[in-house]
C-alpha cells in the first residue's frame, strides 16, 4: 500500500527517560514501567511476536484468543466489505441527493466518503500497532487514551456501545427488499416481522461456530461485490443507450442543478458516514489476526479503494436509469427502481432484489461478528455487571452473551419504532455518540503518541500523518456541531416526520446517561455504602482473562493495595507472569534509554 500513509519517527526525537522512574528491576513485577502516577505493563500475545505495553488499568491481554485464530487475510477483507456493502448503497442515495441538491455535488459527496474512511482508517491502525493484542478498536483506544478519570471512558463506551449495539435499520432493508421479490404490499407489522426473522437467522449462524460464520460473511462478501459489479456495468451499457431507459443522460445535464442547504448537506454527510461504516470492522477481531497490522493494512486498503470505486459507478448507473426526482422519492429502495426501470417489472427484477437482500443478511452477519469482539472486550474491562456472561466464550467457542444481548436490543428497536422513519433515525441516532467518541480517539492518539514518546518506546509499525489526524478532528467537530442546524422545511422539514433534531437530543441523553451511570456505580453508590471499587484479574474456565470490578470495604482497602499490583493481579502471581516474559521486557531507568532485561 502506498507508504505516504506511514511516517516513521524523525531520528533526533530525544527520549525524555528521565521523567521515568524504574520499577523493571523489581522482584514482584518487573515487567512494569511507571510516568509520574502512571503505570504501564508489558503484554504479549500469540497472535504478535512483539512485546506491547498499556496502561495498567486497561483489560489485561489474552496470551492466547479464546475465539481462536482463523481471521486470515481473506476474512479481513471481506469481514469489511461485507460490512460496508450492507444497506447504505441501496438505500441512502435517495436521501444523499435530496440533501446535497444536485447529481454533481451528490457525487462528490459519495467520493468525501473514500477520504473520510482512509483517514480514519490510518487512525485505527496506528492504534493497533501500539496495541496490536487486543480486539475491540474503540473501546480499548479510548480506554488507553483516557485511563483517568478511571473507568470513566471505558464505562461511557461501555454504556453507549451496549445501548445502541442494534442492527435494526439494516434489518428492515433486508426485510423490504425480500417483500419487492412478491407483488405483495407488506403492512408495517409484517415488515418488523420479516426484519426479526431475518435477523434470527444471522444470529443462529454466528452462535453456532465462528469458522463457519467467517466462511459465510466471506462468501456473502464475494456475491456483495459481485452485486456492484454487474449495476456498476448495467450502468455503463445504460449509458451507451442499450436498454429500454429513455434519455440515459438526462440527469448529467446540468449536473450541479439544484439548492443545497447546510442541514441537507450535512444530513448527506452522516448518510455517506453511514453507507462506509465497515472500513474499521476487521479492527474488532484483532487478537484474532497473526501479524495484524500488516495483514489489515493491506486487505483493509484494498477494501476501501475497492469498494469506494463501486460504490460511485453505481450510484452512476443509478442516475443513468432513474429520473432525479423518482431517486428523491424512492427512499430505502432506490436500486429496485433502477432494476424495473432498466429490465421492467418482471422475474429478473425479483431475483436482482434478492441478491440486495443477500447483501443485507450479510452486513447483518459481519456487524454481529465485530460488534460482538467490541461489547465482550467491554466486558473483559470489567466496567459491566455480570462479568462472566459478556466474557465467557462457554459452550461453543463463540461470544454468546453479547450476541444475545445484540440480538434483544434489536428486536426492541424494531419493534418501537415507526417502520417508515426508523431507518433515517436509528442511522442518525448511531453516528452522532460515534463521531463524539471518533473526536475523542483521533485526539487521543495524539496523548497516546506523547505519553509513548515519555516512555521511549519504540517506534510502532505504523505512525499516520499529522495531517490525517487533523482531518479527523475537524470532520467530527462538524459533525457535532452542524446537526443543530435546522432544514428549510422548518423543525419537521428533515429526513423523518418529527423534530429534525430528536436524534441529537437523543444522543446527547445517552452521553449524560453514561456519565450519570459512571458516577453513581464508581462513586457516589460506593461513598454511602462505605466500600471502594478495586478491580481484579480473572480467569474464565474457558480460558478467557479479564478484569472484574470489586467492592472492597474501605477498612480492607489498604490491605486490598498492599496484595495487589496497579493491573489487579495478585503480586505473587504477577511476579511468576513477569518471570515468564522477563526476555521481552524492556525497561527505562531514571538516567538511561530503553533497554533489554534478561
Amino acid at each position: 500500500m502506498p507508504s505516504f500513509w506511514r511516517r516513521p519517527f524523525r531520528s533526533n526525537e530525544e527520549p525524555q527517560a528521565a521523567e521515568v522512574e524504574e520499577r523493571g528491576s523489581s522482584d514482584s513485577d518487573p515487567s512494569e514501567l511507571v510516568v509520574g502516577d502512571t503505570y504501564y505493563i508489558a503484554g504479549k500475545a500469540a497472535n504478535n511476536k512483539d512485546t506491547s505495553y498499556q496502561d495498567a488499568s486497561g483489560a489485561p491481554v489474552e496470551e492466547s484468543s479464546p475465539l481462536g485464530y482463523d481471521v486470515g487475510p481473506m476474512t479481513i477483507l471481506f469481514l469489511n466489505v461485507s460490512k460496508m456493502i450492507g444497506t447504505g448503497i441501496f438505500s441512502t442515495p435517495s436521501t444523499i441527493l435530496a440533501g446535497t441538491g444536485s447529481i454533481g455535488l451528490s457525487l462528490i459527496w459519495w467520493a468525501l466518503g473514500f477520504l473520510t474512511s482512509i483517514t480514519a482508517f490510518a487512525v485505527y491502525l496506528e492504534f493497533t500497532a501500539y496495541f496490536p493484542s487486543r480486539s475491540g478498536a474503540e473501546v480499548v483506544y479510548l480506554e488507553q487514551a483516557f485511563p483517568r478519570p478511571r473507568w470513566l471512558f471505558s464505562t461511557a463506551f461501555a454504556f453507549q456501545s451496549v445501548i445502541l449495539s442494534f442492527s435494526s435499520a439494516n434489518s428492515y432493508v433486508l426485510a423490504q427488499y425480500l417483500f419487492k421479490m412478491t407483488d405483495y404490499t407488506p403492512t408495517d407489522w409484517q415488515i418488523k416481522g420479516v426484519a426479526i426473522a431475518g435477523y434470527t437467522v444471522a444470529l443462529l449462524v454466528v452462535i453456532l461456530h465462528n469458522r463457519f460464520a467467517y466462511h459465510l460473511a466471506n462468501a456473502i462478501g464475494f456475491v456483495k461485490i459481485a452485486t456492484l459489479v454487474f449495476i456498476s456495468i448495467t450502468g455503463f451499457v445504460v449509458l451507451g443507450g442499450h436498454t429500454r431507459v429513455e434519455n440515459p443522460t438526462a440527469n448529467f445535464h446540468n449536473s450541479f442543478e439544484g439548492k443545497a442547504t447546510a442541514y441537507g448537506i450535512t444530513n448527506g454527510l452522516y448518510k455517506i458516514i453511514f453507507s462506509y461504516a465497515g472500513f474499521e470492522n476487521a479492527f474488532n477481531v484483532v487478537n484474532e489476526v497473526k501479524n495484524p497490522v500488516k495483514h489489515i493494512r493491506r486487505q483493509g486498503y484494498i477494501a476501501i479503494w475497492s469498494v469506494s470505486i463501486l460504490y460511485i459507478l453505481t450510484v452512476i448507473a443509478y442516475y443513468a436509469a432513474v429520473p432525479k426526482q423518482d431517486i428523491i422519492k424512492g427512499k430505502l429502495t432506490v436500486a429496485n427502481l433502477f432494476f424495473v426501470n432498466v429490465f421492467g417489472n418482471s422475474k429478473q427484477v425479483k431475483a436482482l432484489n434478492f441478491l440486495i437482500a443477500i447483501s443485507a443478511f450479510g452486513n447483518l452477519v459481519a456487524v454481529l461478528i465485530g460488534t460482538s469482539r467490541i461489547i465482550r472486550e467491554c466486558g473483559r474491562q470489567g466496567v459491566l455487571p455480570w462479568t462472566k456472561f459478556w466474557v465467557s466464550t462457554y459452550p461453543l467457542g463463540t461470544a454468546l452473551g453479547p450476541y444475545l444481548f445484540k440480538y434483544g436490543i434489536t428486536l426492541i428497536m424494531i419493534l418501537a419504532p415507526p417502520a417508515g422513519d426508523a431507518f433515517n433515525f436509528v442511522s442518525d441516532l448511531r453516528i452522532y455518540p460515534g463521531s463524539f467518541f471518533d473526536f475523542l480517539m483521533s485526539v487521543g492518539l495524539l496523548i497516546v503518541r506523547r505519553r509513548r514518546k515519555a516512555l521511549n518506546l519504540p517506534r510502532p509499525a505504523f505512525k499516520a500523518w499529522d495531517v490525517v489526524i487533523w482531518f479527523s478532528i475537524l470532520k467530527n467537530l462538524y459533525l457535532l456541531i452542524m446537526p443543530w442546524y435546522p432544514p428549510a422545511g422548518g423543525a419537521t422539514g428533515g429526513d423523518v416526520s418529527f423534530w429534525y433534531a430528536t436524534y441529537v437530543v437523543a444522543s446527547i441523553g445517552i452521553l449524560l446517561a453514561c456519565v450519570a451511570y459512571y458516577w453513581l456505580w464508581i462513586h457516589g453508590i460506593p461513598y454511602f455504602r462505605g466500600y471502594k471499587i478495586r478491580e481484579e484479574v480473572i480467569t474464565l474456565d474457558d480460558g478467557s482473562k479479564s478484569h472484574r470490578l470489586v467492592k472492597v470495604p474501605n477498612s480492607e482497602v489498604e490491605e486490598w493495595d498492599k496484595t495487589h499490583d496497579h493491573a489487579g493481579r495478585i503480586i505473587a502471581e504477577a511476579a511468576e507472569v513477569s518471570d515468564k516474559t522477563a526476555d521481552n521486557v524492556l525497561v527505562v531507568g531514571k538516567d538511561s534509554a530503553v533497554s533489554s532485561t534478561k
